[in-house]
């Protein structure tokens, strides 16, 4: 198994280029189940939650091929014939539940299974279910699986999600697509990732209406599936945002390439609210370094509020501030697993219920360490670049599941980080 070991206090320099949104990537791979053409889509991030995205449609039928040099994947779904996603590939990505909506609308029947539970708090899929009931589908849950029908098809109806949810959001979009009659989809997300699918699928000549907002209006095709077009992926703002972290907890100049700086704006003001300060382009951001670093509240919240996916990266930084910081998780409940890792290099952080509270200026020293999530082990890195001496990070197959070559691009900035074996 493979794991990272960093020598911290290397100052930071040069440019990185950010790669295709995973989050953007999956919904947007699903989305061509409804598509009666191949398409190919670049930009496209090579981590592993991509590749079993693609296997999961290679085992419905669909014909596929990867190119990682040129960051792309030629999909054709027209010749998928059986829709069972086997609990194999679901288990490994709760991602996959997003095939449910458009096998569903295309096909009029899927068997998924349950994705189950999460290392940062469920995630229950129960607001997709009720969704999909409410456009005519029958849904019952069997053996660990959601078995669904829509015989004539789904039906549009006006749907309002009693919380916002990102996945339900895209789940009843694509489903929308393929329906009869309009449907609209109040408390919808508004993510960047959203609002991509939305487009993609205006573009295979969906009307959609309300597009970044907190009510679209989808008129869907009545079972006919979409000509596609090829499409690249957005920036992904929170690999952005995580080399951001690292530039700032270095105090160093770095540049990011490939980016919207319309989607880091959330994280862009806390910097600049902790005294660092950047210039921006239409596809780059440099971070500077600060005089000061200022102990910063931060709350986690739907977009284009500060992204629950920042929240361990950003804690890591406060570890560096001059005084008491304090960030409130309110999406997800156990997602400060990465607490107990960073006090074993030095941090001084206390919890109480869903909030932090992180004592600044902080000693930190290399340790062994473990990730429990994806985001947890980037912070955990984070961490690692200014902690004297040596930390090891363990199991970061979490860390491959959303970052591509994460060591080599810091290398390339300067840091002393390699990936060995154990």
């Amino acid at each position: 198994m493979d794991f990272l070991q960093i020598k911290g206090g290397k100052k930071l320099s040069g440019t990185v280029e950010i790669d295709g949104a995973k989050n953007a990537a999956l919904p947007l791979i699903a989305s061509t189940i409804l598509s009666k053409n191949r398409l190919t889509i670049s930009n496209l991030p090579q981590v592993s939650d991509v590749r079993t995205m693609v296997k999961l449609l290679e085992n419905l039928g669909a014909k596929t091929s990867i190119d990682e040099i040129k960051k792309s994947a030629t999909i054709d779904t027209s010749t998928i014939d059986h829709t069972i996603a086997q609990y194999e590939i679901v288990r490994v990505m709760r991602a996959s539940i997003l095939v449910l909506g458009p096998l569903l609308a295309r096909f009029g029947y899927c068997e998924v299974s349950l994705p189950g539970g999460c290392a940062i708090g469920q995630r229950p899929i129960d607001l997709h279910l009720k969704a999909l009931e409410q456009m005519g589908a029958d849904i019952e849950i069997k053996q660990g699986y959601v078995v669904a029908k829509a015989e004539g098809g789904l039906k549009g109806t006006t749907i309002s999600f009693d919380k916002i949810t990102v996945t339900g959001s895209e789940n009843i979009i694509m489903a929308a697509a393929l329906a009869h009659g309009t449907t609209r989809i109040l408390n919808c997300a508004k993510e960047p990732e959203v609002v991509q699918l939305c487009e993609v699928l205006r573009d295979g000549g969906v009307k959609i209406e309300g597009i970044g907002t907190y009510e679209v209006t989808i008129e869907g095709t009545g079972g006919k599936t979409l000509d596609m077009k090829d499409f690249a992926v957005i920036p992904d703002r929170i690999e952005a945002g995580t080399y951001l972290c690292a530039g700032a907890i270095t105090n160093s100049e770095i540049t990011l390439k490939n980016v919207n700086p319309t989607h880091l704006e959330s994280m862009l003001l806390k910097l600049k609210e902790m005294g660092f300060s950047y210039d921006e382009s239409e596809e780059s951001v440099t971070i500077k370094p600060a005089s000061k670093v200022e102990a910063v509240k931060i709350t986690t919240t739907e977009y284009p509020g500060f992204p629950t996916d920042m929240q361990a990266q950003f804690m890591a930084l406060t570890l560096v501030a001059d005084g008491v910081s304090t960030i409130e998780e309110k999406l997800f409940e156990n997602r400060f697993m990465h607490v107990s890792e960073l006090s074993r290099m030095g941090a001084n952080i206390s919890l109480n219920s869903y909030t932090a509270t992180v004592e600044g200026n902080a000693e930190l020293c290399g340790a062994d360490v473990m990730a429990t999530d994806l985001r947890a082990s980037s912070a955990l890195v984070i961490a690692a670049l200014v902690a004297k001496d040596i930390t090891n990070v363990h199991r970061i197959y979490h860390l491959d599941r959303g970052y591509v070559k994460l060591e080599e691009k810091l290398q390339k900035l300067g840091a002393d980080i390699k990936r060995l074996s154990e």
